[in-house]
């Protein structure tokens, strides 16, 4: 492995020895290192494939044992959060690398070898934890008072934030392309017409949004399609700028965004529902709720258009586990063993990031599992797209837009919430990639005496 060492440094400090005999060895999980790693003093290892695609920096000699003591999920991500390392150049390779060591040390056993190693790491400086720091939630589960935190917990970051990379309709969901080569205003735009069409929208219906974020969707709908809308969210935040906008667009007679919960009663009925990335916070325990509750607020013959994230359902004969930061892994089937579960809670701390720092209470099933739920409220299921391929295409985007607009990301919030959302939304985009995760949306039917008022084909969804 070759190196360049800084001459005003002694190369016998016994932190940077150590250092380097660590490095070595969890490197050797690579074939080949695609990345350059700098040293606090300034000491260069370059890529062994002579062009380095991102350059790993520790910034102090205690880098690595802040990086990879247990849980290491959570302890990787807060030692990025923090500064403790830094990833110089493409994000998106550095978390498919650290996916790649992650596999390799579980499928060969070294994990006790790396947990072996870390006690004869130096320690480092202890870096001050400022910013927004980790969610701290109490009360009971998908209560409605602790639903609301958690959801303001994220959503209520800034609104300026979001609006430095998101779209002009400030869409904060997956974009759906035709080529991948679309801006992502375009994509979001195709997104709402692909939405809107499947819900088949007509003049003078009533639509409602669960979760309607800021506000985009009911208003692309009033606005092209001629229905009268309501949104519900329970960000403060986004109430405020979604009636703004809807003002602005002279549509109060037409569309308003309330804050609510949408198990709160008393809001009609509809011929159209949708809800688009919400249900992922809803809670397994809680989804025969939230079916139940859309079949009660939708008419007969009226459309129900779920879109959320899910998780692959479990899978036979798995030997290789999930990349270490990303979210829950995939479960081997039947009752996984003590040493699985001691692995995935204590060494590696599977999803303990994004529930911590990103999505608190957030929870991710199969789309077959939501299926049977919605089957169970009465539903019936009329068609189902994934549309992971556009997620991991919108991330990158994002991801790319907020890099270039760093500056201003961190004077809106501070430097921990934007190495957060950079990191985080990396590790989403490695994941829909991989196929660990997924999106679909749910087109749903309540059925007037077996009527399901929709055509013979699809055709109709593609002008």
């Amino acid at each position: 492995m070759s190196h360049t060492v800084s001459p005003t440094h002694a190369v016998t400090d016994p932190a940077v020895v150590s250092t380097r005999d660590h490095l070595d060895w969890l490197f050797g999980h690579l074939d080949r290192r695609n990345f350059d790693v700098r040293l606090w003093n300034g000491e260069t290892r370059a890529a062994d494939t002579g062009r380095a695609d991102f350059t790993l920096v520790l910034n102090h000699a205690g880098a690595l044992r802040s990086m990879f003591r247990s849980p290491v999920e959570l302890s990787l991500a807060e030692a990025f959060i923090y500064g403790d390392f830094d990833i110089e150049g493409d994000i998106h390779t550095a978390v498919a690398t650290m996916d790649t060591v992650g596999q390799s040390l579980f499928s060969t056993g070294d994990l006790w070898g790396l947990m072996r190693r870390l006690v004869a790491l130096p320690h480092g400086p202890k870096l001050s934890h400022t910013g927004r720091g980790q969610a701290r939630l109490s009360g009971q589960h998908h209560s409605r008072r602790r639903d609301q935190a958690a959801i303001r917990y994220h959503y209520d970051v800034g609104n300026d934030f979001y609006a430095l990379w998101l779209d002009g309709r400030m869409q904060y969901s997956c974009a759906y392309f035709a080529t991948g080569q679309e801006s992502l205003d375009v994509a979001q735009e195709r997104k709402l017409e692909h939405i809107c069409r499947k819900l088949r929208l007509q003049p003078g219906q009533r639509l409602l949004d669960i979760g309607c974020g800021w506000g985009g969707l009911v208003r692309y709908a009033a606005e092209r399609y001629g229905v009268h809308a309501l949104g519900v969210t329970l960000s403060e935040n986004q109430v405020d700028y979604a009636n703004r906008q809807i003002a602005r667009a002279g549509l109060e007679d037409r569309v308003s965004v309330k804050l609510l919960d949408y198990r709160d009663g008393g809001i009609g009925s509809f011929d159209k529902i949708v809800s688009v990335g919400m249900f992922e916070h809803v809670g397994r325990s809680h989804l025969p709720i939230y079916f139940a509750q859309a079949y009660r607020l939708l008419s007969s013959g009226g459309l129900f258009l779920n879109h959320g994230i899910s998780r692959r359902a479990p899978l036979l004969h798995v030997t290789n586990r999930d990349p270490m930061p990303c979210c829950p892994p995939q479960q081997r089937a039947g009752k996984a063993s003590i040493w699985q579960k001691l692995v995935d809670r204590r060494i590696l701390g599977a999803g303990t990031f994004v529930n911590r720092y990103v999505f608190p209470d957030g929870e991710l099933i199969p789309v077959s599992e939501a299926g049977l739920t919605a089957e169970n409220a009465g539903f019936e299921i009329r068609d189902v797209e994934n549309l992971r391929e556009h997620y991991a295409l919108t991330l990158r985007h994002w991801v790319r837009r907020l890099e270039a607009r760093q500056t201003e990301a961190v004077a809106a919030t501070d430097e921990a919430t934007y190495r957060t959302w950079r990191l985080y939304m990396a590790i989403s985009a490695r994941g829909f990639e991989a196929g660990n995760i997924n999106v679909n949306q749910m087109l749903l039917a309540k059925p007037d005496d077996g009527q399901s008022r929709l055509p013979l084909t699809r055709a109709h969804l593609y002008p």
